[in-house]
């Protein structure tokens, strides 16, 4: 296990040093899209349409937030099951989404797309909302407002931490951790 300190946007060569259960602390831009934004997503794309903001090589974060307190930037956010998010995750990897953030484990047609189109799978801890909330610094909506905690948000983050769940090499955290265990 590595840890890395990376910037946003992530090419492929950073991608392809990446291996399951490294730590990272990403700093940069990342996007804010749930259920409602991805089938808007890909809708789009099915259509030949352009999307409403260009995520190729962006990162995309798994998560609502909560209604921010006064003074706040944006209020408790913590990662969803990215699980849900799995039957439009390959159409994003192949689009150019470089990789997503949410938690909990992922099918076997998000780890094939990692490795089809050089991406990544980050797992967030989902208990810590609060402490992701702290390493967001800005947030704006950028697509979908209708949607309400749905819409689409660019994030500018500091040191947001994350592990590698999958990597562009076919691994799965998951899978990897579990073995470990049964094994004791």
């Amino acid at each position: 296990m590595t840890q890395y300190r990376l910037t946003t946007p992530l090419t492929d060569e950073v991608i392809r040093q990446l291996q399951v259960g490294d730590e990272v602390l990403l700093t940069g831009t990342i996007y804010m899209a749930r259920d409602a934004a991805h089938k808007r997503m890909i809708e789009l794309l099915e259509k030949g349409d352009p999307l409403p903001v260009d995520l190729k090589g962006e990162i995309i974060f798994y998560a609502g937030p909560c209604p921010p307190k006064p003074g706040q930037i944006i209020g408790p956010v913590a990662p969803t099951t990215a699980y849900r998010m799995d039957p439009y995750a390959p159409a994003m990897y192949e689009y150019g989404v470089k990789g997503a953030i949410g938690k909990g484990p992922r099918r076997d047609m998000v780890k094939e797309a990692c490795v089809q189109y050089t991406a990544v799978s980050f797992a967030a801890i989902g208990g810590l909302s609060a402490v992701l909330s702290q390493k967001i610094k800005a947030v704006d909506i950028v697509a979908y407002e209708d949607l309400g905690p749905e819409a689409i948000r660019r994030l500018q983050v500091e040191d947001f931490p994350m592990l590698v769940a999958y990597d562009a090499h076919g691994n799965d955290l998951y899978e990897q951790e579990i073995a470990k265990y049964r094994q004791v």
